[in-house]
C-alpha cells in the first residue's frame, strides 16, 4: 500500500471537490491534497493575469480614443473639453499640433497610470493566492518608496509640474514665452522638459520644475507699443495729429486690419532723454503680433514725420524691451 494515501485527507469526502476528483483518479491521497495548489490556485493565477491584461488593454484603448484627435481637424479631443484652452486662434495650424501634444501627453500618463493601477493590484492578488503575509512587503515597499523619492524629488517635481502645465494650458507650442531663464517661442512641451527657440535660433531646453513664473505673451491678447523720438524744437500738437492720421491710415490698409483689434492712441510725451522727447503710443493687437504691429506702424510714422517737415532728433527708433519673434 502506498504510505502517502496511509492517511487520506478528509476532503475526498466533499463529493465535487478537486479533491475528491483527484484521489477517484489517482488514488493518491498526497495528490488529492495538494489539488488546490497544484490546480485551483494556477487556474485562479492565470484568470487573474487574463482578467488585468484584458482591463489593461480595454482601458488603454478608452483613453487612446478620448484623447485622439480626429485626422484633418483640430477639434479637442472628448478628455480634453472639460478642460481649459488658452490657444489663440491666430496661431492656425499650429493650434492642431499644439492640442495633439497636449493630447498625447495627457494621454501617456493616464495609459501608464492606468496599466500601473490594474497589475499592481492583480500583483496583489495574486501574492493573497499564495498565501504570503502583505504586511511586510509594504512596509518593505514604503521604506523603499521614500528613499527613491528623495533620490528623484526632482524629476517627480519636473513630472508634477508639467503635468499642472498641460493641465492648466499656460503655454503650449506656438507661444512666444518668458520663462525667466530663457525667452522665445515654444517648440516643445513635455512631461518634464519644454523647449523654447529663442530669436537668434538657440534652443533652449528648461525643466518644468524649474520654471518659477510664466510670461505669455501669446494669450487673449497683447499691446503694440511704439517711442516715437522728436527733437525739443518739435510741435508736439502737431506732432501728434500727424502720428494719428498715419497710423489711422495704416490701420485700414488690409494687412493691419485683421491685426489690430482695437483703435490706437496716442498716449502723449513718454519721457525727455538727451536727445530729445519721445511720444508713446499704443494699440491693442491680436496674441503674439505685436511685433509685426509695431514695425508696420513705426514704418509709417517714420514716413509721415518726414514728409510733414519734421527733422530726426540724435536718437533712433525706441521699441519697448521685448522678446520679438
Amino acid at each position: 500500500m502506498n504510505p502517502l494515501s496511509a492517511q487520506q485527507p478528509t476532503c475526498i469526502n466533499e463529493a465535487g471537490s478537486w479533491c475528491a476528483q483527484i484521489f477517484q483518479w489517482t488514488h493518491n491521497a498526497w495528490l488529492a491534497g495538494s489539488g488546490s495548489w497544484l490546480i485551483t490556485k494556477p487556474v485562479r493565477i492565470l484568470l487573474i493575469l487574463l482578467v488585468a491584461l484584458l482591463v489593461q488593454r480595454l482601458v488603454r484603448r478608452l483613453i487612446g480614443r478620448l484623447t485622439t484627435i480626429p485626422r484633418g481637424g483640430g477639434k479637442l479631443p472628448t478628455l480634453l473639453r472639460p478642460l481649459r484652452e488658452r490657444a489663440p486662434d491666430t496661431l492656425g495650424p499650429v493650434v492642431v499640433e499644439r492640442r495633439r501634444q497636449r493630447a498625447t501627453t495627457i494621454g501617456s500618463v493616464l495609459k501608464s497610470m492606468s496599466t500601473f493601477l490594474i497589475y499592481g493590484l492583480a500583483f496583489v492578488l495574486i501574492l493573497g493566492e499564495l498565501g504570503i503575509n502583505l504586511g511586510p512587503i509594504i512596509a518593505s515597499a514604503g521604506v523603499v518608496g521614500v528613499a527613491i523619492g528623495f533620490g528623484a524629488q526632482n524629476l517627480v517635481r519636473d513630472f508634477l509640474s508639467g503635468m499642472f502645465m498641460m493641465v492648466e494650458d499656460q503655454y503650449g507650442v506656438g507661444d512666444v514665452v518668458d520663462l525667466g531663464s530663457a525667452s522665445g517661442t515654444v517648440e516643445a512641451v513635455g512631461l518634464r522638459i519644454t523647449t523654447l527657440r529663442d530669436i537668434k535660433g538657440t534652443v533652449w531646453y528648461m525643466r518644468n520644475g524649474e520654471v518659477l513664473r510664466v510670461g505669455n505673451s501669446s494669450q487673449g491678447f497683447a499691446v503694440a507699443v511704439i517711442d516715437v523720438p522728436l527733437s525739443y524744437t518739435a510741435d508736439v500738437d502737431r506732432a501728434t495729429a500727424v502720428i494719428t492720421d498715419a497710423i489711422s491710415s495704416a490701420v485700414k490698409s488690409s494687412e493691419l486690419s485683421a491685426l489690430v483689434l482695437g483703435p490706437p492712441e496716442v498716449l502723449g510725451v513718454e519721457s525727455v532723454t538727451p536727445e530729445g522727447i519721445e511720444l508713446r503710443l499704443t494699440a491693442k493687437v491680436r496674441p503674439g503680433k505685436q511685433w509685426v504691429v509695431q514695425r508696420a506702424l513705426r514704418a509709417s510714422i517714420i514716413a509721415a514725420l518726414e514728409e510733414a517737415g519734421f527733422d530726426p532728433p540724435l536718437g533712433r527708433f525706441i521699441n519697448t524691451p521685448a522678446v520679438e519673434k
